[in-house]
């Protein structure tokens, strides 16, 4: 079983920054591929970015060059770091994590709420 804890959300006026943490404990870091989706109210949750155990990443072509991912394992943390923040940036922020190998272990944070005023 792997827990995953979000924090860094928050309130935060157009053009700002924030960064997310996703602290994961109960398996082997390392071995998980971890991306950050997010979920607008009444729409559909959607992938934000991923980091593969190789440190590979992948974006969401609309949010390239605003939003980064990261991992370090020796915390056990996923990071994204999300700078010149949108008021269509509001959504809660979910962490996941899937086994490298073992696909069907596969997890979700509790999520965090960010909020983006104009």
């Amino acid at each position: 079983q792997v827990q995953l804890v979000e924090s860094g959300g928050g309130l935060v006026q157009a053009g700002g920054s924030l960064r997310l943490s996703c602290a994961a404990s109960g398996r082997t870091f390392s071995m998980f591929l971890f991306s950050w989706y997010r979920q607008a109210p009444g729409k559909q949750r959607e992938l934000v970015a991923s980091i593969g155990r190789d440190g590979i990443t992948n974006y969401v072509d609309s949010l390239k060059g605003r939003f980064t991912i990261s991992r370090d394992n020796a915390k056990n943390t996923a990071y994204l770091q999300m700078n010149s923040l949108k008021p269509e940036d509001t959504a809660v922020y979910y962490c996941n994590a899937q086994h490298g190998i073992m696909r069907s272990l596969d997890y979700w944070g509790q999520g965090t709420q960010v909020t983006v005023s104009s």
